[in-house]
């Protein structure tokens, strides 16, 4: 029986790395039809993301049997919970990117107001933060968890960042307006995307280390 379990707990472990992987996947790709202004890729962030919605409700599904069935206790069910919710906010990050997609193919209608440099790096660290969130949980890993959290700032930063830069250019010309919102509205969802990373971030530290971190998470990072 305890056997059994082990075994289903690694089938659930397995299926949200795989659910992870493909969020960062769509994120990265999501980016890179931004800067190449490739619209082709848009096919395979939509196909990413149907990918996604049935992995949650997979994982969903695992999770609720094993807590219905085999009743757990104590770690185990912390885990499961856990699990439940990082799972959600893996499809979330999904429909961010998805959102991204949305506001590329406004922008390849237009010429490129601008070089792109801080956008990728906020992406790179948006993505970066997914990654070492689901490694906190699947090793259990505090002190990563916590690093995640603290990473938030620094993507809120860069999102105010280039919030001023492009509002600059709205001012110069009103003929950028169009364009900069559709840059605004990606960096948002960037911001967002770290969001649900640092969500994933405050379930880990509670699940590892019992302490509840949520709007408090600053406390931990000096």
């Amino acid at each position: 029986m305890e056997r059994h379990f082990d075994d289903e707990l690694k089938k659930l472990k397995e299926s949200i790395i795989a659910m992870s992987l493909t969020a960062q996947e769509m994120i990265e790709c999501a980016i890179l039809m931004l800067k190449e202004r490739k619209n082709e890729l848009k096919e395979h962030v939509f196909e990413k993301e149907t990918k996604l919605n049935m992995m949650q409700i997979e994982i969903d599904d695992i999770a609720l049997k094993l807590i219905a069935l085999r009743q757990p206790a104590a770690g185990d069910l912390r885990f499961l919970i856990s699990a439940i919710k990082i799972n959600s906010d893996l499809e979330r990050i999904g429909d961010l990117a998805v959102n991204i997609v949305e506001r590329n193919q406004e922008l390849l209608k237009e010429p490129p107001l601008k070089p792109l440099i801080d956008i990728p790096q906020m992406a790179k660290i948006a993505q970066k933060m997914v990654y070492d969130a689901t490694d906190s949980f699947i090793n259990k890993k505090a002190e990563l968890a916590r690093q995640v959290c603290c990473q938030d700032d620094i993507v809120d930063n860069l999102n105010e960042q280039i919030f001023r830069e492009l509002l600059t250019y709205m001012l110069q010309d009103t003929r950028n307006i169009t364009r900069a919102i559709s840059l605004t509205f990606i960096s948002k969802y960037l911001e967002r995307i770290a969001d649900h990373a640092t969500n994933i971030g405050e379930d880990v530290y509670y699940m590892v280390e019992g302490k509840d971190i949520r709007h408090h998470s600053e406390d931990y990072c000096k």
